[in-house]
């Protein structure tokens, strides 16, 4: 079965860089959209950044330019490198596995990442 386990998560001060990793299993991940969301609580989980197989990646505005997501599909293995983290880039990130570009398959247990002010 499908298994997309997280790491990375913690606490940062704001303006400092974290990276997310997420392992990949029972899936061809050579050809799997995958992404990362966060949530926070109260609100809805929302996408921060999702990569095609050939590495085409989107973003939405509040994340451009700090956010990058890349891949490893030797390893299944996808990144999420977050750099000049803001307090309200604090949130439970999930990794997850697309099942269309706006459909997600299954998710990750989440990390959390928390940005100090």
């Amino acid at each position: 079965q499908v298994q997309l386990v997280e790491s990375g998560g913690g606490l940062v001060q704001a303006g400092g860089s974290l990276r997310l990793s997420c392992a990949a299993s029972g899936i061809i991940f050579s050809s799997s959209i995958m992404g990362w969301y966060r949530q926070t609580p109260g609100k809805q989980r929302e996408a921060v950044a999702r990569i095609t197989n050939s590495g085409t990646a989107i973003y939405p505005d509040s994340v451009k330019g700090r956010f990058t997501i890349s891949r490893d599909n030797s390893k299944n293995m996808v990144y999420l490198q977050m750099n000049s983290l803001k307090p309200e880039d604090t949130a439970v990130y999930y990794c997850a596995l697309q099942k269309t570009w706006s459909i997600v398959d299954s998710w990750g247990q989440g990390t959390q990442v928390t940005v100090s002010s």
